[in-house]
């Protein structure tokens, strides 16, 4: 018996096969170049567009769809890396708030390169989705929400 998927399902299945193929290539890339992942690099970067490159580990979570916990455990061999550094808030001791250092500005700046390079090769494969690149924008943008 061949079941096949309702219009919603399948939509939802070519979703999950696309942002599986674009994670793929993209921590390839990341991690061949500049030895991060895609993950790590979507921390450095919303870490990058906050006000002061300071965010509390509350917000970066809610920012890349993560737990707390989860981008303590990703920030900590950053850390140690000296692309990201812990500021304890001065209004309340239990808060730890992630900065990104000037040698994290320098990967997010690199990384955002190979993103840009890879996602272009990704994109002219395809010429109809080159030419409605703002329009995917809205659409997963507004999916998000």
């Amino acid at each position: 018996m061949n079941i096949q998927p309702t219009e919603n399902q399948a939509l939802a299945l070519t979703f999950a096969a696309a942002w599986n193929r674009l994670e793929s290539r993209l921590d390839a890339s990341l991690g061949s170049i500049r030895g991060i992942s895609l993950a790590e690099y979507r921390l450095l970067q919303s870490l990058a567009s906050t006000p002061n490159s300071r965010a509390s580990r509350v917000d970066l979570a809610r920012a890349v769809g993560m737990t707390p916990s989860g981008v303590t455990r990703a920030l900590r061999p950053m850390e140690k890396l000296g692309v990201v550094s812990t500021v304890k808030s001065k209004r309340d001791a239990r808060l730890a708030i992630a900065a990104l250092t000037p040698a994290g500005r320098e990967l997010v700046n690199d990384a955002s390169g190979v993103v840009d390079d890879a996602m272009t090769t990704i994109l002219q494969r395809s010429r109809r989705v080159a030419t409605q690149i703002e329009q995917m924008i809205e659409l997963l943008d507004d999916l998000a929400r």
